[in-house]
């Protein structure tokens, strides 16, 4: 619940903006302002992670002289809110004389009230000027450490707090109906059994969070050079590292902003290819149709889908779900869990991870970078529009030139379809056009990883699809 609420305030009150919601209630008491935090990514695509530490950049620096912060404090916002979620779907099937009907319903209803918060902002200037002429002790462990990953380190600038106890509670209910009819084959009767039943479950969860708890922050990165010289990253456009860290020119690529040159599709995907979503289709089918129905109602709540990622993320490096602490529902733990115990784990990405835990981690993390619009769009496309889009794209990524629309699934030929790619397309960036019977894709560089991202989503979700029924 803390992640999903907290997530839910930085979105409202700073959507797009320098700050950062606080994932786990346990790093509240490490975010002092000065303090370190760890940023990082396992895709080169996926927003950034961040783990604060237990240093601050004073534990950092040689010399004696202690760094003495000047501090100012103000009033914030008083932010309370309810969000609501109404969820229903239904499933028919008829298999000979067995005819089966499915119905579930569901409402969801979060209450976070975090009352008059506060902000603490830390004095650059003064920093700086504290600072500037102090060199870093290269050979302290946590620098050792995160130079070994290629990882930067950033100091909290300014912190959201409360002020007074405040409550999140959680309320979920839901109903499923079942009903099904069967036949006596063969049978010159008209006679038949049937059966009816229905099971609703309710909960309610709540917790008191105290006063003095963060609960977002923000950052600036340090630029630390082989000699120890460390420079505060001033701008959001200047990035932080070790001197020795560089990008590839495929990375260097993805993220020029400058240039409005238009490109093939192909151009953006050149690094698709060292990701592999293939384990996925090892899953059982009824893990992947589990997993893609949570992955479709989590793109309708970017929280949820959020707190799904950093799920991930923590079971990629060696956590556990016990440990989860409610960030994630029992119907996500269980599906969690049914990944993990799939035969197919026992083989490994790259890097050690399970494969199919690695590529539902690739998939998580490309959905969470979208856009709100390309989310709704995506969540509103059938498993048979998936599959189409997903050809489409695979189409394009082999090459710059146009393809002929009459070697594309029969879905995108018709017009309405076709629109709705378009859409889809145009809403990660990507403009699709068409010539008599021939298609292509264009988007600038400035797009970044949006068609790139858009691909494997695409990609990820029709890999879950196929197959099933």
């Amino acid at each position: 619940m803390f992640p999903k609420a907290t997530a839910k305030f930085v979105r409202q009150v700073d959507h797009e903006g320098s700050l950062i919601p606080v994932s786990r209630l346990n790093d509240s008491e490490k975010l002092d302002l000065m303090a370190l935090v760890v940023k990082s990514k396992r895709w080169f695509f996926q927003k950034p992670n961040y783990q604060p530490t237990d240093f601050t950049l004073g534990d950092l620096l040689l010399g004696d002289e202690v760094l003495k912060p000047e501090v100012s404090e103000k009033p914030f916002v008083t932010f309370k809110g309810t969000f609501r979620n109404r969820l229903s779907g239904s499933f028919d099937a008829e298999v000979s004389s067995v005819n089966l009907a499915l119905e579930g319903r569901g409402t969801y209803k979060r209450h976070t009230n975090f009352g008059q918060l506060k902000k603490e902002e830390l004095s650059v200037k003064k920093l700086w000027n504290d600072s500037r002429d102090r060199l870093v002790d290269m050979q302290h462990v946590l620098v050792q450490q995160i130079k070994k990953r290629a990882e930067v380190l950033a100091l909290v600038k300014e912190r959201i707090l409360t002020t007074t106890s405040c409550p999140i509670e959680q309320q979920t209910t839901e109903q499923c109906k079942l009903m099904g009819k069967l036949g006596l084959p063969g049978s010159p009767f008209k006679g038949c059994l049937k059966q009816s039943n229905s099971v609703e479950v309710d909960s309610d969860l709540s917790m008191e969070i105290p006063a003095g708890t963060v609960i977002a922050y923000s950052i600036l990165e340090l630029e630390i050079r082989k000699d120890g010289r460390c420079t505060i990253c001033l701008q959001p456009s200047v990035k932080g590292g070790f001197e020795a860290d560089s990008m590839s020119t495929s990375d260097l690529d993805l993220y020029d902003v400058d240039s409005c040159v238009q490109q093939p599709l192909s151009a953006h995907l050149n690094g698709a290819q060292e990701l592999d979503l293939c384990p996925l289709a090892e899953l059982p089918e009824s893990t992947r149709c589990a997993f893609f129905g949570m992955l479709q109602e989590a793109m309708t709540d970017r929280p949820a889908l959020t707190s799904l990622q950093f799920v991930l993320e923590e079971l990629c490096n060696g956590e556990t779900l016990t440990a989860k602490n409610g960030e994630c529902s029992e119907d996500q733990e269980m599906l969690l869990a049914a990944i993990l115990d799939q035969v197919g784990s026992d083989r490994h990405s790259g890097d050690g991870i399970p494969a199919p835990l690695s590529a539902a981690h690739q998939l998580v993390s490309a959905i969470e970078a979208l856009p709100d619009e390309t989310l709704n769009l995506l969540s509103r496309s059938s498993q048979e529009d998936l599959k189409a889009f997903d050809t489409l794209m695979c189409r394009l990524k082999e090459s710059s030139k146009p393809v002929s629309v009459h070697s594309l699934p029969v879905l995108l030929r018709d017009s309405q379809r076709l629109q709705m790619a378009e859409q889809l397309f145009g809403s990660a960036k990507v403009t699709l056009r068409r010539d008599a019977d021939c298609l292509w894709a264009e988007a600038e560089r400035r797009a970044g990883v949006l068609p790139l991202v858009l691909y494997l989503s695409i990609h990820g979700l029709a890999v879950l699809c196929s197959g099933l029924k």
